[in-house]
């Protein structure tokens, strides 16, 4: 049985509008560079794009008039230009929210969510410190990582066709392959319903082990690519999302994403660090 290797191993404003210099806060925002936005864009959105905290936040945090654009208290549902200047005034123990990633290794049964009578989500099994949902699904017969966040922004960023990121899974099936199969594999496969695969990369561990690296995700890919070369999935463990892999973490155990991997995760998704 073939088992992965662990990994070894960041204006002055109205004095009116501004509460006393010992508990005023005034806080600059801007957009990342990485940020691919349109202007004008709602003033909620920049804020939460800043990672500064979520759309509805930013609604009562406007409403309270401590917002500002171009030193002009902010009202729901301004605009902001991209050569806007926006700052927020409050209180100096406020802090931006933070937001939450975990690698979670998925077992074999457990749907990734909306459990059918009779079946277990992770959620149903797993306790987490804070509330978190899963992005994407691992097929029920399928184990190994997925990522859990209470950061709904990055939904669309992973999960979106249009953006390529890489998914890597070690697959056993029933009987040997060969060279030839790795080559179909490698080179696309025309599946049940017309679609061809995209080109990945398919390496061989054993008689019956392969790796596989994808930059899609059809819907039972991976078992259904391997059926059309009459070859039957096994076992299907996913070892790696972008740079996040699973390393030793047992079966319906979860870590903490953060430092450099939440850096470089968020990065490669055009987000800035929330905790920076």
């Amino acid at each position: 049985m073939y088992r992965p290797r662990a990994k070894t191993s960041k204006r002055a404003y109205p004095a009116k509008d501004y509460p006393t210099p010992s508990q005023k806060k005034v806080v600059k925002i801007d957009v990342p560079e990485t940020q691919n936005i349109e202007y004008p864009i709602r003033i909620n959105r920049y804020l939460s794009l800043k990672n500064y905290c979520t759309r509805r936040k930013a609604d009562v945090i406007i409403e309270s008039g401590k917002v500002f654009i171009n030193h002009k208290k902010a009202v729901l549902g301004d605009k902001v230009e991209e050569s806007d200047v926006v700052e927020v005034n409050l209180p100096r123990d406020f802090a931006p929210e933070t937001r939450t990633y975990y690698a979670y290794n998925k077992p074999v049964g457990v749907v990734t969510n909306l459990p059918q009578a009779g079946e277990k989500s992770i959620i149903n099994i797993t306790k987490f410190p804070k509330k978190v949902f899963p992005i994407g699904r691992l097929d029920k017969d399928s184990r190994g990582l997925i990522i859990l966040t209470d950061d709904g922004r990055i939904t669309d960023k992973l999960l979106n066709p249009k953006y390529v990121h890489s998914k890597e899974y070690i697959v056993r099936v029933h009987k040997t392959i060969n060279e030839n199969f790795i080559k179909k594999m490698s080179l696309g496969i025309k599946l049940d319903d017309g679609y061809t695969t995209k080109p990945c990369e398919v390496s061989q561990l054993d008689d019956q082990h392969f790796r596989i690296v994808l930059t899609e995700g059809k819907k039972r890919q991976i078992r259904r690519m391997c059926m059309v070369l009459n070859h039957e999935v096994l076992d299907l463990l996913r070892i790696r999302i972008m740079n996040i892999e699973l390393g030793e973490l047992r079966e319906g155990q979860y870590r903490e994403i953060k430092g450099d991997d939440l850096a470089e995760f968020l990065k490669s998704l055009s987000m800035t660090n929330p905790k920076e």
